[in-house]
């Protein structure tokens, strides 16, 4: 601490990212990134980029993405917003729509930044329990709110919720937003984006770092009714308005056109995580239902932070959750077949189970 720092300041708990190793020895199954390398037709677009542009501001609107994402998702270009990764767009949302006299509603269990932001810009949460069976129960989402926030499926737990349950929500709440973050929707859940038409209370937003191989990218959108994308863009243009570089937009436009390489990897890291669950099970491990490119699991009888040191001992990184509830808990990200295989061979080597 500083005397230099605020009371705002002061009070921040930030967001704690997964580790990022150093060494090139080490198997990351730890902050779910994609195990396949980005599309061929990025390395094309950077290879064919020119350089002498980068002198120049990019373009504030990133409209190469936003025409691309209008194009894939078939909605008109004023429904789209583009940031630097999702957790820009979070925040934006946050703070356009979200500082209400009433409080926002978000699961218990989910993704932790949510907390952050509340915390950030002074909002009021009220935490709705999760199922017994960890999912998420949108018919308890019925009190006055200044909105709601959930990630479909959810995280850490892997759990998604059905488009149905999603649109019954938004026919029971139609004065405040409902943001549902997709970060992980195209690896089995069905997305909300088919109900944007028929509810301007609905925003979705997705990235680019899972399915699309392009976290090193940070590049993250919105979809929406033009009114929250004018919002979103307000408070854009207020805090940053240029937050895509051009080598972003380019990447991002080439990975988002290929469509056949982004439903290949995808399948094939839904093939792995089902095999990696049916092995995890024959260990003794409990596995969540995932809908996402990583599964969510315990076993019977080791601890979950002894498992994470046992194998991060073995170079293989996974990430381990302390709040309570979650501690028994370890969340393994799914790489190659090959990385998998390593997983579980090491776990048949530890003596406790």
């Amino acid at each position: 601490m500083s005397k230099f720092w605020s009371d705002a300041l002061n009070s921040l708990q930030p967001y704690v990212p997964g580790e990022q190793p150093k060494t090139s020895n080490i198997i990351k199954l730890n902050t779910n990134e994609n195990p396949y390398p980005p599309s061929p037709k990025v390395t094309e677009a950077l290879d064919h980029f020119p350089v002498e542009k980068l002198r120049l501001y990019p373009d504030p609107d990133g409209s190469v993405l936003k025409e691309a994402l209008s194009n894939y998702f078939e909605l008109p270009i004023d429904h789209v917003f583009v940031g630097n990764g999702s957790d820009e767009v979070l925040a934006h949302a946050f703070m356009a729509f979200f500082r209400q006299k009433k409080p926002l509603l978000m699961p218990t269990m989910t993704y932790s930044f949510y907390d952050v932001y509340c915390n950030l810009y002074n909002i009021e949460a009220e935490h709705i329990p999760l199922a017994d069976d960890f999912c998420i129960d949108l018919s308890q989402y019925h009190q006055d709110n200044g909105g709601i926030i959930f990630a479909n499926p959810n995280a850490p737990t892997g759990i998604a919720v059905s488009l149905g349950e999603i649109e019954e929500l938004l026919q029971r709440n139609t004065n405040t937003l409902v943001l549902v973050d997709e970060a992980y929707v195209d690896f089995g859940a069905e997305s909300a984006c088919s109900l944007i038409a028929k509810y301007p209370n609905l925003l979705v937003v997705q990235t680019l770092s899972k399915s699309r191989s392009l976290a090193g990218m940070r590049v993250g959108f919105a979809l929406g009714h033009p009114d929250l994308i004018a919002g979103l863009e307000r408070v854009k243009n207020s805090f940053n308005s240029y937050p895509l570089d051009m080598l972003a937009l380019a990447s991002a436009t080439a990975a988002i056109e290929d469509t056949d390489y982004f439903a290949q990897t995808v399948q094939q890291i839904i093939k792995d995580r089902n095999w990696t669950t049916e092995q995890l099970k024959s260990l003794g491990f409990e596995v969540l239902p995932s809908s996402t490119n990583f599964v969510f699991a315990r076993h019977k009888s080791a601890a979950g932070d002894d498992l994470m040191t046992y194998l991060r001992n073995q170079n293989i990184l996974v990430r381990h959750f302390t709040k309570p509830g979650l501690e028994s808990y370890l969340r393994i990200s799914i790489g190659t077949r090959e990385e998998m295989q390593t997983l579980i061979t090491a776990l048949e080597g530890y003596t406790h189970i």
